[in-house]
């Protein structure tokens, strides 16, 4: 059966400028080999380092649907992270999930580094706004977080980190509590992974696809039609 596709959508001009391509390129070009160095490959099965990665294919594909994906799964935990940090400057941390952040121990450098996670957020916002959001983004990244949830779990260490490693990644993506100190104990740990696959979409995922849904211009996909049934002209008689 022969498929006529619609014609696509068009967008004159250039919709991501190449300036931030280049700065976006550069940033990751200097991230990755010092994460990389510095804690791991492993380090790379974070949401926020797999966001980043995304991110950086978004801007050269111009895809909403790679934009879409790590500011569904992201927004809401890196805000977080963002109230945390402002709060810390203010010397009342929230959460103290940013308490490294102020770690004269940790180098300067991995900080500065570490700044991504105050900026991805409002870059992915500002590019939704742009490409506009594609709401298969929450399927699609619910799908990607339940796959690097259990390969963290099955495949990757529990807390705490070996002493003579201890900047190993161990409880990646939290599949094994809320402390990188020591595994949760107050329930059966596949009890609490099953518990993380159902809340991590429920409580932040789903909440900040309805946000985009509403504030956010939608994508205007095409779908194939068949031939079939596209409407046949009227044939005249002579």
């Amino acid at each position: 059966m022969a498929v006529i596709p619609e014609p696509p959508v068009s967008t004159p001009g250039r919709r991501v400028p190449l300036w931030l391509k280049l700065a976006l390129s550069a940033f990751v070009a200097v991230q990755v080999p010092f994460y990389w160095y510095s804690y791991g490959p492993t380090n790379f099965l974070y949401f926020c380092d797999v966001a980043l990665l995304l991110t950086l294919a978004a801007v050269w594909l111009e895809s909403p649907l790679l934009a879409s994906m790590p500011t569904v799964g992201i927004l809401l935990p890196q805000m977080l992270w963002v109230t945390d940090f402002l709060c810390g400057l203010t010397g009342h941390p929230l959460t103290g999930m940013t308490n490294y952040m102020f770690d004269e121990k940790l180098l300067l450098f991995s900080r500065l580094i570490s700044l991504f996670h105050g900026w991805l957020p409002f870059l992915l916002l500002w590019l939704v706004y742009r490409l506009g959001y594609d709401r298969r983004a929450l399927a699609a990244w619910t799908l990607l977080a339940w796959v690097l949830m259990t390969v963290c779990y099955f495949l990757m260490p529990a807390p705490p980190a070996p002493a003579e490693t201890p900047n190993l990644p161990v409880n990646i993506n939290y599949v094994y509590g809320m402390s990188d100190e020591q595994p949760q104990s107050w329930m059966p740990a596949n009890a609490y992974f099953v518990l993380m696959l159902v809340a991590f979409p429920v409580c932040l995922f789903l909440p900040a696809h309805f946000f985009l849904r509403l504030f956010f211009p939608a994508v205007e996909t095409t779908t194939p039609v068949p031939a079939v049934l596209k409407p046949s002209p009227v044939s005249q008689e002579a």
